[in-house]
């Protein structure tokens, strides 16, 4: 039987992780720059985190979650996203108490959802995500929808397009619900099974729903904007004119809902404009979520946050021909002539590295001819040929494949002569 990797998963070869890695650098920077700090939770969870975090009536604790159970007979799910976890985390250690606040914190790593696998959605992927815990500030939601903006902008892609909501606090939500369910009930025979559980557990689910969305009710539903009181218009006028003063350009869209039922007051999306694409324009969102520590057995703490797919983010780079500047080459290649000289590259090989070198040699027993090859598939940068004569005067020949430059280095300066040629460049 031939084994395959699971439907909906992917390897990262190298050629191309070397990519994501660039992607994780810039986002780690970013966040350095904003005074973000790196969290890293456990791959899986107990269910509930996703039950209370996410919400019951979303699609993904309904339809996508890998749950399982484990021998001590405790539910458990792989991780769907990185928002619950975080603020169990932020729970469970008090990061409260700590006198630095708010709490501002970044995560990268894989999620799991099971869902049909299409281009830019897969069953795992991985997300670069943050969340400030501890203010209810609206210039700190405007903060977090400067970095996710920012950090496309950093990577190259043009065409964005951001799109944002309020989707008011308790008070404005209870209104917007009831004239959801009036709006709603005397039809919803002819939603889908889903819209029709989530009517009055969360009407505002019904928005989201994809097989019901050309349904005409969909396009006459009461606005969120209308059932604003006066403090949720005071905050959202105020995440506006923050946005404004940083010259980033946005849309209101009372639409906008997001598909997680902890959002409140601020929502946002960050869409990507222009041909090659595809279908999939959404790359991010993100949004307020107070109320959530609570539900997760925490005091009341105010939070905003946003998360990205990489793999979509990638798929952008790639439609919209962006270059990204990764160093696919070595320092040096050593090639050895004979089995004293093939026996003395191995410690100068070791010389190199602890120099701070990419190093390589040949470990095939390659001819002469097919070392230089391999030097050149490597990209070196310049090739150190050694064989029993250099060996027999302590002297190694270095040629720089740039400009084709020899010079012959003393064996126990070989080292320091290639880190300062390295130091050069």
């Amino acid at each position: 039987m031939k084994i395959q990797i699971p439907r909906g998963t992917q390897d990262i070869l190298p050629g191309d992780v070397e990519l994501w890695q660039y992607i994780e650098r810039k986002a780690r920077d970013l966040c350095k720059r904003y005074n973000y700090s790196e969290i890293r939770t456990p791959i899986f969870e107990h269910t509930e985190v996703f039950q209370r975090g996410v919400g019951d009536t979303t699609d993904i604790v309904q339809k996508e979650m890998y749950t399982f159970t484990d021998r001590g007979d405790r539910s458990l799910t792989l991780r769907p996203e990185g928002t619950a976890s975080t603020v169990r985390s932020y729970v469970e250690n008090k990061l409260f108490g700590s006198p630095s606040q708010p709490i501002k914190l970044y995560y990268i790593g894989p999620m799991f959802r099971y869902e049909r696998p299409q281009s830019g959605r897969m069953r795992q992927f991985v997300q670069f995500g943050i969340e400030a815990l501890g203010s209810n500030d609206p210039a700190i939601d405007a903060e977090v929808i400067a970095l996710a903006m920012e950090f496309y902008r950093e990577l190259g892609l043009s065409n964005l397009k951001l799109v944002i909501n309020s989707l008011g606090d308790d008070e404005s939500r209870q209104a917007h619900r009831n004239a959801l369910i009036d709006h709603f009930k005397p039809r919803i025979g002819e939603f889908c099974s889903d819209c029709q559980s989530r009517l009055e557990k969360n009407p505002l689910r019904i928005l989201d729903c994809k097989k019901d969305r050309d349904h005409e009710l969909m396009g006459t539903a009461p606005s969120i904007l209308n059932y604003l009181n006066e403090d949720s218009k005071a905050f959202f006028s105020k995440v506006q004119k923050y946005l404004t003063d940083m010259n980033i350009s946005f849309e209101v869209d009372a639409t906008l809902v997001r598909g997680l039922d902890y959002y409140n007051n601020t929502a946002f999306e960050i869409m990507i404009e222009g041909e090659g694409f595809g279908a999939i324009t959404t790359l991010s969102g993100g949004g307020r979520y107070n109320g959530l520590a609570e539900e997760l057995g925490g005091p009341e703490t105010p939070g905003i946050g946003f998360a990205l797919s990489i793999e979509r983010l990638l798929m952008a780079l790639k439609a919209q021909n962006v270059e990204i500047p990764v160093e696919q080459s070595i320092d040096c290649y050593i090639v050895a002539m004979g089995e004293s000289a093939k026996d003395r590259a191995a410690s100068l090989l070791f010389e190199l590295r602890q120099a701070g070198l990419t190093a390589e040699k040949d470990y095939l027993d390659r001819k002469v001819k097919g070392q230089f090859k391999a030097a050149d598939r490597l990209k070196a940068k310049y090739t150190a040929v050694i064989g029993d004569d250099e060996l027999a005067a302590n002297k190694i020949n270095v040629k720089s494949m740039g400009t084709g430059d020899k010079e012959e280095v003393s064996l126990d300066q070989f080292a320091n002569y290639m880190k300062e040629k390295a130091e050069e460049e």
